[in-house]
């Protein structure tokens, strides 16, 4: 192998390790949510920035209480599309009312206020309530690591 053949892999790789790619944590940021939307163990993400198209995977299903009296659930797979302060044509996060589990359709950011809405109807919580991420269970990245980078970010 040539010197400059090895000049230039080593390039690459220098290239490829100071290119950060942000997290789903750190890009729900730059639309102007809080990182606690999506759950600890988001383990993949996809993004169509033309689009904003996105998909986010976690490392499994879970499920939590906000507020102590509404209960979501999240499947390994959540899609959408994603604007600044708008999140629609959500699937894969439910939330239960009463017994009945029904999709959450759509998310607006209202000032300091985030609202979840069903389709026909909607509830309104303190983003605040999401400044951490609910931990679902083991293993995947843990949000509440990264506060440092995704406030440097």
């Amino acid at each position: 192998m040539a010197f400059w053949e090895i000049i230039f892999y080593l390039s690459l790789c220098v290239l490829s390790a100071n290119s950060t790619v942000p997290s789903a944590y750190q890009v729900l940021r730059q639309y102007d949510f809080p990182v606690g939307l999506l759950p600890e163990g988001a383990v993949d993400y996809s993004l169509n920035s033309a689009t904003g198209e996105f998909s986010a995977q976690l490392n499994g299903s879970c499920h939590f209480k906000i507020e102590n009296s509404y209960e979501l659930r999240y499947l390994p797979v959540i899609k959408g599309v994603i604007s600044k302060g708008r999140l629609q044509k959500l699937s894969g996060v439910t939330v239960k009312v009463l017994v009945v589990w029904l999709g959450i359709v759509e998310v607006n950011r209202k000032g300091e206020n985030l609202e979840f809405s069903v389709g026909l109807a909607s509830a309104n919580f303190p983003a605040r309530n999401f400044d951490e991420c609910p931990q679902c269970g083991g293993g995947g990245l843990d949000c509440s690591d990264l506060r440092e980078i995704i406030n440097s970010y």
